[in-house]
Formats: C-alpha cells, sequence, structure tokens
C-alpha cells in the first residue's frame, strides 16, 4: 500500500492528551530493568585495563601473569580483535577506540580487557598485566592542537576541504565551508560590526546510567547482546562488523535506558564484552565505572569560534561569517561542519560565511550531545548578535524578528525553508509575560534563539491486533523520552480505539527489520509516520474482512472511528462493526490481522526555539542563580503534551549545567582531573528554577499529523540566553563557556581595573 507522508489537517481525539506515561510505575518501583540489570547463568564479569598515559606508543603488553590467576576466564588485547573493516576508516577508528592498537591516544583508553569469575578476581588480573609505553607528547587544547609543531596524533590524517591536497599530515582532518553571497561587499555596507571570539569547553551528556552490557558469544557462531543503548540496530551492525560475524548471527536486545542524550550512539565496551565472551565460553557482563564513563566515553567537543556580524543603521544584517574549530577527540569526526551549518540558521542573511575545522587532540573520542555543535555556535553567534542589536540601538527580541528567516529563505547551509517556527517563536517571547516582568538588582535578562535540523531514517513497526481487540505495536527506535507513549496514542489516533487498548514494544533485532539510531530527534517523527502506516495496512485488512462478515464488497466499507461502517442505502440495514468483534471473528476470516511498514522517513522538518533567562550575579563571589527561564519551541504537533514539555524543560537544565558549571578540567599531564559527579557539577533541582514553557505548532508539511521532532533543538539556546543574561547583569560581555564563579569573578574584576 502506497503511503502519502503529506500533512492534512484533521481533528484529534488521542493525539495531544496526555496519558500517564506505560513504562512509569516499573520506573518508580525499581522494575524496570537497565542495562546492569540482566543476567546470565554462568555469567563473567568483565573489566577493561585503561591507559593512564594522554598519547603513548604501546611497545609491548605483557597478560601472562594474569591469565594463571585462578579465577581468570580470558584476557584479550587488540590481538584478540583483528581488524575486518576492509578498509573502512570510520570503522577502523571504532575499532581503535574499543582496543588500542599501536598508541594510546588518551587518558582512558582502552589497552587490554579480562573476564574473571567475579569483580575482585578481575580488579586483581588488571593489576597483573605489564604495559611497556612509550610516553609521547600530548596535546589536549583544539588551539594549541592547530599550531605548527603540534605534537601529531595520526600521521596518516591530511586535511581535508582543502583546495590542493597538503603534502604533510596534521592534526585538522577536515575543512567544511558553507554560506552565499558575498561577505566583504556585505561588511562595506555596514554602519556596525560586531567582533569577537568566544571559546567553550568539553561537557559530558551525565546520564546516570552507565553503560552496561552482559554479552553471550556461542559456540555455533551464534551471539546475543543485552545492552542499554540508542540504537541497537546499528550496535548489531558494528559489533558484527568488529568481531568479522554475520549481522544475522548476533542479536541484540535494548534494555530500558537510563538516559543517553547522544551519548550512547557509539559501541564503547560491548565488541569487548563480546571478545571476552566469544574467548572464554561463557556469558561476559560489563559495566562502566563512572570514572570510565567520563574518561573514555563521548563527551562534547571543545570549541574556539570567531564570530563577525554587520548590520546597517536600521538594523538589517548585511554580513555574518564565523570560523568554528572543534576538537573531536583522536578520530576524525563531523562537529566541526555540523557547528558551521547551524551557525546562522535562524537568520535571513544575504551574505554569509561559516568556516569548521575539526581538530584531532588527546582526549575522548567526540560523541553527541543533543543537537550535537549546535549549542556551542549558538552561543557565539547569538551573543554577538545581542552586542549588535544594542550597537544599532534596538531591542533584541526586535533586531531578530527584523532578521528572522521565513518560508522561502535560502539558508545559511544551503536548503530553502518551506514552514518554520522561528518567527513565531520570537513574536512569541515578545509578547510573553516573562519579558515585561521587573528585575532586581544585580540581575539581567537575556534572549537567544536555537536551531536544529531533525532527521528522518530507515524505520520498521509491525502492529498486530489480538482476538480480544488489543493492540500490539513493535517498534525499532529506542524509547528516550517517552516515545512508546506517544506511539500508542497515534497508532490509537489510526485505529479509532483507546490509548489503553494499545501497547507498544521495542522489539529486539530478530524480531523487526531494520531501524536507524534513535539520535537527530527522529525517534517519535519517523516511528509515528512507520505506525501511520502500519495501523492504515491493518485498517485496510479490517475493512476486508467486515466486508467478508457482510458478505458485500470491501469497497462499500469505510474505517470510522474504531468501526467497520457499510455504505451507501442498500446497506442501511447493516450496523457497525467494531475492531474488537472484527478481531474477534479474525480466526474464521483469515486468520490473524496485522499491519506492517518499512519505510524511510524523509522530511524531517527543523525545528526553531527561542529562550527567555534572567539571573542574578553576586558582585562579590561571582556566583550567579537562575531565577526564571522560559522555552518557546514549535513542536509542529505535540502528540504528547507533557513529554513535549518534558524535552524542552531537560534540554534548558542540561544549558543551564553546561553554561554555568560543566566542563572537562584536563591537567598539563593530559590526564582528566575530575571524572565523577562531585567534581563534574551537573545541576540539582536546587539550582533550576520551575523551567516555563510554551508549545507552539507550526505543521510540518512532510508528515501526515505535522510533527516536527522536538528532543533536541531545546538544548540550543540556553548557553547564549544564559551568557546575555549574565552579561547584562554583571555588565560585562562573557565569552567563555562555562561561566563559573571564577570565570565571572576574573571578568568583574577585569572590569573594575578597566
Amino acid at each position: 500500500m502506497n503511503f502519502d507522508p503529506r500533512y492534512s489537517t484533521r481533528n484529534f481525539t488521542a493525539v495531544g492528551t496526555r496519558p500517564i506515561r506505560p513504562d512509569g510505575i516499573d520506573k518508580v518501583t525499581g522494575r524496570a530493568r537497565y542495562g546492569a540489570d540482566f543476567n546470565m547463568a554462568g555469567q563473567l564479569v568483565g573489566r577493561i585495563l585503561r591507559s593512564p598515559h594522554a598519547h603513548a606508543k604501546i611497545k609491548k603488553i605483557d597478560t601472562s601473569k594474569a591469565e594463571k590467576l585462578p579465577g581468570v576466564k580470558a584476557v584479550i588485547t587488540a590481538a584478540d580483535l583483528p581488524d575486518h573493516t576492509n578498509g573502512d576508516a570510520a570503522m577502523y577508528d571504532i575499532l581503535d577506540n574499543c582496543m588500542a592498537r599501536k598508541k594510546a591516544l588518551y587518558d582512558g583508553h582502552a589497552v587490554a580487557a579480562v573476564a574473571a569469575i567475579d569483580a575482585r578476581t578481575a580488579r586483581q588480573a588488571l593489576k597483573l598485566i605489564e604495559v611497556d609505553y612509550e610516553v609521547l607528547a600530548h596535546v589536549t587544547d583544539v588551539d594549541e592542537a592547530m599550531k605548527h609543531g603540534a605534537p601529531l596524533i595520526n600521521d596518516a590524517v591530511f586535511t581535508e576541504g582543502l583546495e590542493e591536497k597538503p603534502v604533510k599530515p596534521s592534526n585538522v582532518t577536515k575543512r567544511s565551508q558553507f554560506g552565499h553571497g558575498d561577505v566583504h561587499a556585505g561588511f562595506g555596507h555596514a554602519d556596525f560590526v560586531v567582533e569577537r571570539s568566544f571559546r567553550t569547553e568539553q561537557t559530558h551528556q551525565g546520564y546516570i546510567e552507565p553503560h552496561a552490557c552482559v554479552a553471550s558469544a556461542n559456540a555455533d557462531g551464534t551471539a546475543d547482546l543485552w545492552v542499554c543503548t540508542q540504537g541497537h540496530f546499528v550496535y548489531r551492525q558494528h559489533c558484527a562488523q568488529l568481531l568479522g560475524m554475520d549481522a544475522s548471527k548476533l542479536r541484540v536486545t535494548s534494555s530500558e535506558i537510563g538516559g543517553g542524550f547522544g551519548g550512547k550512539t557509539h559501541v564503547w565496551a560491548e565488541p569487548v564484552a563480546l571478545a571476552l565472551s566469544r574467548k572464554a565460553g561463557r556469558p561476559v557482563k560489563l559495566v562502566m565505572t563512572r570514572d570510565e564513563v567520563f574518561r573514555a566515553s563521548g563527551p562534547t567537543s571543545a570549541t574556539s569560534i570567531d564570530v563577525r556580524i554587520g548590520a546597517r543603521k536600521d538594523g538589517t544584517i548585511t554580513a555574518a561569517e564565523a570560523t568554528l574549530r572543534y576538537s573531536c577527540g583522536p578520530y576524525a569526526g563531523s562537529w566541526a561542519e555540523v557547528g558551521a551549518m547551524t551557525s546562522f540558521a535562524c537568520y535571513r542573511l544575504e551574505n554569509v560565511k561559516t568556516v569548521g575545522y575539526e581538530v584531532l587532540v588527546n582526549r575522548p573520542k567526540t560523541a553527541a550531545y543533543r543537537a550535537p555543535s549546535a549549542p556551542m555556535a549558538a552561543f557565539a553567534v547569538e551573543s554577538a548578535i545581542d552586542e549588535l542589536a544594542k550597537m544599532v540601538g534596538m531591542d533584541p527580541v526586535d533586531f531578530r524578528i527584523k532578521n528572522a528567516a521565513q518560508e522561502g529563505t535560502r539558508s545559511s547551509y544551503g536548503p530553502v525553508y518551506g514552514p518554520i517556527g522561528i518567527g513565531p517563536t520570537l513574536e512569541a517571547v515578545k509578547n510573553h509575560p516573562h519579558m515585561k516582568a521587573p528585575l532586581g538588582k544585580n540581575q539581567g535578562r537575556g534572549m537567544a534563539c536555537g536551531f536544529w535540523f531533525n532527521f528522518g531514517g530507515q524505520t520498521c513497526t509491525d502492529l498486530n491486533i489480538g482476538m480480544d481487540g488489543s493492540v500490539s505495536l513493535a517498534v525499532g527506535t529506542i524509547d528516550v523520552g517517552g516515545s512508546r507513549a506517544s506511539l500508542s496514542l497515534i497508532a490509537a489516533e489510526e485505529l479509532g480505539i483507546a490509548y489503553e487498548h494499545v501497547k507498544a514494544v521495542v522489539a529486539d533485532t530478530s524480531s523487526l527489520g531494520y531501524n536507524d539510531m534513535t539520535d537527530g530527534s527522529r525517534g517519535t517523527f519517523s516511528t509515528s509516520m512507520a505506525t501511520i502506516s502500519a495501523a492504515r495496512n491493518a485498517i485496510r485488512t479490517l475493512r476486508e474482512r467486515a466486508a467478508q462478515m457482510w458478505d458485500i464488497s470491501v469497497d462499500d466499507v469505510a474505517w470510522e472511528h474504531g468501526h467497520a461502517v457499510a455504505r451507501g442505502e442498500k446497506h442501511g440495514n447493516l450496523g457497525k462493526l467494531s475492531l474488537k468483534e472484527i478481531a474477534a471473528a479474525s480466526g474464521t476470516t483469515g486468520g490473524p490481522i496485522a499491519g506492517h511498514s518499512e519505510l524511510v522517513a524523509d522530511g524531517a522538518g527543523v525545528s526553531f526555539a527561542t529562550h527567555i533567562c534572567d539571573i542574578e550575579v553576586d558582585p562579590e563571589t561571582g556566583a550567579t542563580r537562575v531565577l526564571r527561564y522560559t522555552v518557546v519551541q514549535d513542536a509542529g504537533k505535540a502528540v504528547h503534551p507533557t513529554y513535549v514539555e518534558g524535552q524542552y524543560q531537560g534540554g534548558a537544565a542540561q544549558g543551564i549545567g553546561w553554561a554555568l558549571n560543566e566542563e572537562y578540567i584536563y591537567g598539563k599531564d593530559g590526564r582528566l582531573q575530575n571524572a565523577g559527579f562531585l567534581d563534574y557539577r551537573i545541576p540539582v533541582c536546587s539550582d533550576l528554577p520551575m523551567i516555563d514553557t510554551q508549545i507552539l505548532e507550526i505543521p510540518n508539511p512532510n508528515h501526515p499529523y505535522g510533527v516536527r521532532g522536538v528532543g533536541e533543538t531545546s538544548i540550543v539556546p540556553p548557553l547564549a540566553a544564559i551568557a546575555n543574561a549574565l552579561s547584562n547583569a554583571a555588565g560585562v560581555r562573557m565569552t567563555h563557556i562555562p561561566m563559573s564563579p571564577p570565570r565571572v569573578l576574573a571578568a568583574l574584576e577585569a572590569a573594575r581595573e578597566g
């Protein structure tokens, strides 16, 4: 059945309501099973030995003493994970990150692993492994890594994206450029120009659940993996390739996920657990410690960004350019490229240019954090926009409204926008009571805009109708924010039945067709599209069964509000048949009733948000307190408004922590100094105000219900909104994230002395 994904106006009965989440009771009572909650008979405990050096050549590894320790069942090094990547550079980087081969490239890089009968024996075995290192010069700062003479991390890397192919290796893996028009000419028409440099430090997603898995390699060449992940199908593909297996022989089951935010989109320890299990011949459970999560999983990029924006006296922006340098750990990434694409996406610009540089450093491999790369770019751009508005003499909201992108605008990264929400969010902010509330002494208000692309991708869904009229919805996207409830609402909406009669489950990789990673805010967008398609396929079967029961043509049967209805005066004597009645008779009308859908969900629909923040600064200590925070964001269509609000609030809360406290601190030895929540401080309830939300609904024309992804955009504006508020409160422009008390105090003292 052909599926039409275009938006059409309709009145909703289930979608837009706020039922309780189906997994709520299990989670608050402790019954929900997360990555570390699964166990298998005879399982061993896995532990990983990690490099204490930021950069070192591995000359020799002697595991003989560990292997002889009673209770140790397997010890592996890179030799036990041979290269099956067939020249795929990206996969080789994943392999090398899972287990260092020639060099340890950062503090915490895995160099060996053991499987033993208990944790104590495993820890003891790690101490018996002898590694002979040749310590090399390291570099952890993104700007220092770009300098001539900086320690070279990978001598096989030559900068891509240059006009001429370089002859010497570099720590810069790629140069990306976007834009249009003539920036030089545009600045020539400007009456005012703001030019500033900004820095943001590396941060971690801060998920509470550490990475955990149980791997079981079987004698027949098959294997099972239970794991906390944002994409079990992708984990299957990657793990199978790294271990030289056929993907069909590896079954991956996803656990509940205790937070991911992009950090659980990469394999870290899972191939190691599988390799240990294969060597030991027994299941292996491997759970990262918090120290390992910080040192050896994927944080954000640290950045260094230069921004220049010019405007006429009437407030029209004439030109904008940015140069963005993003660290990507010791392996190539695309983080600066994304930052360069998102930088000026909120604005209608005739002349714009962005250039991004991906930079290798001796830090962990970078991973996504919600809208990866966008918050840092927005911090720089939106800070400069605020300054420029003041130069021109315009209110910062009005200045943005004047220059905001709209339908038909050519975006700064290329595509032409369809219906978008940046203008409506700005108008909503302008009229919001928050903008009119009075401020006290040492208090300031700031606002900022944010953008994210949103993605779709490959999606597969099964919908099965039981003989009792209940509906089981099997999906392949991980529930990272309440999507099971949202998808159940959508199935109920299409079928015309009560939400309570639908149960959504996340199927394992052997039970459903391939699904892409749950990232890019694609979970509800893409899977709701597949769910609608599957439900409509099921409805076609329901109509056929009703026609059979009535002995009439299926063309004379319509589906309305959960019932088959006979059309036409000639069938006026026929009543309605409910879904439950048709399902009950399915055994005699052709068997089980189901709907299936596999599709590539295109047209995800870009997302925009505008945030308002009030902050108070203590001029004596530099300490700050967020007093009030408001999020206004376009959701396209809020399927479950409570969860949408939760996504808005969660992104804002994480952004507050990022803006004011969170950062990786490395010593001169290249080692991480704050690998734990005691010294890496994420916000707690007492640090946060109640975060107000306002949902706007500008339908996405490429989704039947108008849905847009909502999970990522909310983390884009906070850094800039808070920086603008703090700068207004303190009277000094803050350009370095996080704006921790020492940095704020230093800026205040410099201003006093100046």
